[in-house]
């Protein structure tokens, strides 16, 4: 991909029919997670703290990514009564046209300000080069945009499982669907 290419209008994305969506584009994002906490909450004989807790951690997440720009959350309970879901929250950081970083850059400076027990590397998915970054319990994929306007960041939480883990494998096989409309 070069910076003469056409910016993408959309992304598509393939994440499994039982991930929870939460469009965080359309302020009812609130609500809605609010529905998967209750709805994970009934039946599962959690603690009502527990519940607040979960709420709270979740929305301080998403409130987050909407100041970097936060677009969509999904989440998937690992096991009834756990603490966090699965999760994959995207953003987008858009930058003007040829003024983003390669993706060896973006690898180069990711290397400098994630923990030092984090691995970084440059891989080409089918969507264009990305830059990998992955943990014990996370994985992030900054997929460079054709035409050279940013990056999307696809940032999966597995806290129950871990990246080494089916469950880890789901979510490089969500990345590696990415493609732009």
């Amino acid at each position: 991909m070069s910076v003469s290419d056409p910016a993408p209008s959309d992304y598509r994305l393939l994440v499994p029919r039982d991930w929870f969506r939460v469009d965080l584009t359309h302020e009812r994002w609130r609500r809605q997670l609010k529905t998967f906490v209750d709805k994970e909450s009934e039946g599962n004989r959690v603690p009502a703290e527990a519940a607040r807790n979960l709420w709270t951690t979740l929305r301080n997440t998403a409130e987050g990514s909407l100041a970097q720009g936060g677009l969509e959350f999904f989440l998937k309970t690992e096991s009834p009564g756990s603490a966090l879901p699965a999760s994959l929250l995207i953003s987008l950081a858009m930058t003007p046209r040829g003024l983003a970083p390669t993706p060896d850059d973006l690898a180069s400076e990711l290397t400098r300000r994630v923990d030092s027990d984090a691995e970084v590397d440059v891989q080409a998915l089918p969507a264009g080069g990305t830059v990998r970054a992955i943990t014990q319990t996370t994985m992030d994929f900054h997929v460079c945009m054709p035409g050279g306007v940013g990056y999307l960041h696809l940032a999966f939480a597995v806290p129950l499982s871990g990246t080494d883990s089916p469950m880890g494998d789901l979510c490089d096989a969500i990345a590696h669907s990415l493609r732009w409309v």
